[in-house]
């Protein structure tokens, strides 16, 4: 077997379950009990000094 014919054979099989696990880890890390918090803090960041400009301490 050529080295090849070798490589493809691992990347059509276990190649691609390592990365349909990391896939599944990663979706699985986003969406944990408890990360709302987080992920409502972030998307609000664009917006937190709509009013006025951010104080000298936090720029």
């Amino acid at each position: 077997m050529d080295f090849y014919s070798l490589m493809r054979e691992f990347a059509d099989s276990w190649a691609l379950l390592a990365l349909f696990l990391v896939f599944v880890a990663v979706v699985l890390w986003a969406f944990r009990p408890g990360s709302r918090r987080v992920h409502e803090d972030i998307s609000n960041i664009p917006f937190r000094h709509e009013d006025r400009p951010a104080p000298a301490e936090e720029a």
